[in-house]
């Protein structure tokens, strides 16, 4: 029970932070140089958390990042680039010298 009370509570939690930002970005008026700023919020979030990952992942890591990289680059897909890099990791950790 206290494990499910506390699930709720972060639940709540993360969503009135998520609702505060909202509610307090439509009562400011922003410059566009701080929209643009704002734009590239999620894509510095998302290699704050795959770097450390891949720095200390190995070849099996690497190669699945890389392809998910290309995939995404070309088709402009995040789930095939998802699906990518899944299927590399998956096929580089079977073989004997990747893992």
């Amino acid at each position: 029970m206290v494990a499910f009370v506390a699930i709720v509570g972060m639940a709540v939690g993360t969503y009135f932070t998520r609702i505060g930002g909202y509610w307090l970005v439509s009562r400011v008026d922003l410059s566009p140089r701080f929209q643009a700023w704002l734009s590239y919020v999620p894509g510095a979030i998302l290699v704050s958390l795959i770097v450390p990952e891949l720095a200390k992942g190995g070849p099996a890591k690497w190669g699945a990042a890389l392809a998910a990289l290309v995939v995404a680059w070309r088709s402009g897909n995040i789930l095939y680039a998802m699906l990518a890099g899944i299927g590399i990791v998956l096929l580089l950790r079977h073989l004997p010298m990747a893992a």
